[in-house]
């Protein structure tokens, strides 16, 4: 195969449109009426918890396999031995053009801003602020580099 081939075959490839929620339970998990962005992508094994509180995830956000997006938490009720009887809420929040890595976790009350990069296995804590253009990785997730970087390579090339 010549470069010329590969070209066509790249050029064609980059035309494809993706569907908004190619996979459907039981493959991915969406409970609630979370908003959720045009042409993203969200991978199998996922939760997507827009049950208990506003979950807003951005346009042309990429969720990849075993990511999990959550609005609620259960630990006070569960170590309170159900004396404390209510699940804890908060919305939370995707900016758009966002990557949420493998197995990725944003907690409740998060807000991630736009062109953000969870890193694969990150764990994003409850109420945090990511500001646009973040790399973040780790456990618990902390901001490392900016993904502007990365536009600026693309742009020159």
């Amino acid at each position: 195969m010549d470069k010329r081939e590969i070209k066509n075959i790249l050029r064609k490839i980059s035309r494809i449109k993706f569907p908004g929620n190619p996979f459907t339970p039981p493959y991915v998990w969406i409970i609630g009426k979370p908003k959720i962005g045009k042409d993203g992508w969200i991978g199998a094994f996922c939760l997507i918890d827009g049950l208990h509180d506003k979950l807003t995830i951005g346009k042309r956000c990429d969720i990849s396999s075993g990511a999990q997006i959550l609005t609620h938490s259960t630990l006070i009720r569960c170590i309170s031995e159900g004396k404390y009887d209510y699940t804890d809420h908060a919305p939370t929040e995707i900016g758009d053009f966002c990557f949420i890595g493998t197995n990725a976790v944003v907690l409740m009350g998060s807000k991630i801003g736009h062109h953000s990069v969870i890193g694969a296995g990150c764990v994003v804590p409850q109420f945090t602020k990511i500001p646009p253009y973040s790399i973040v990785t780790g456990i618990p997730g902390k901001i490392v580099g900016s993904s502007k970087k990365y536009l600026k390579f693309k742009n020159e090339n």
